[in-house]
């Protein structure tokens, strides 16, 4: 049974595009339908996300605190370090960790957990890697259709049923 999904943030959460004011600012585009399984899987699942992201960005802390979400990590180069050490410090094992990734940066990470999963535009050896290629682009609900799948073939249940 899964107990802890690791969400990679640009290419994945959002669709990828890092804009910039012209004062500087970083915008990013979060889809509300992942935000909304997301905190039901934290919220009323009790159950445990981790984001791993290579860049640093105050939205994605904003965004975290938003959704529940207890483990974040930003600025890593080493992402399945990072998460074997979520896993010893909540006593999981890799097989209850499920996975979603956009890009090389996120193989190795992918590469160990019980069940990884692709955005539907990532880079081809992410999509081969991965056990389930989401039909949904990063960004555009790909988190979600993680969320139900697991739902619908772990838990047994459908996302709908936690709202319903």
């Amino acid at each position: 049974m899964i107990e802890l999904l690791v969400l990679d943030v640009d290419g994945t959460l959002t669709d990828g595009k890092i804009i910039y004011t012209s004062n500087g600012d970083e915008l990013k585009n979060f889809d509300v339908k992942d935000g909304l399984a997301i905190a039901s899987w934290t919220k009323t699942l009790k159950k445990q996300v981790a984001i791993i992201t290579g860049r640093k960005s105050k939205l994605v802390e904003n965004r975290a605190k938003e959704l529940g979400i207890t483990h974040l990590y930003q600025g890593v180069h080493n992402k399945d370090e990072v998460l074997a050490n979520i896993l010893e410090e909540e006593n999981l094992t890799w097989e209850q960790t499920a996975g979603i990734g956009d890009d090389l940066n996120d193989y190795k990470m992918l590469n160990k957990v019980g069940l990884s999963f692709a955005v539907g535009d990532a880079v081809e050896d992410i999509k081969e890697l991965s056990n389930v290629v989401c039909t949904k682009n990063g960004g555009y609900g790909a988190v979600r259709e993680m969320i139900e799948y697991i739902l619908n073939h772990d838990e047994q249940k459908k996302l709908k049923d936690l709202w319903v």
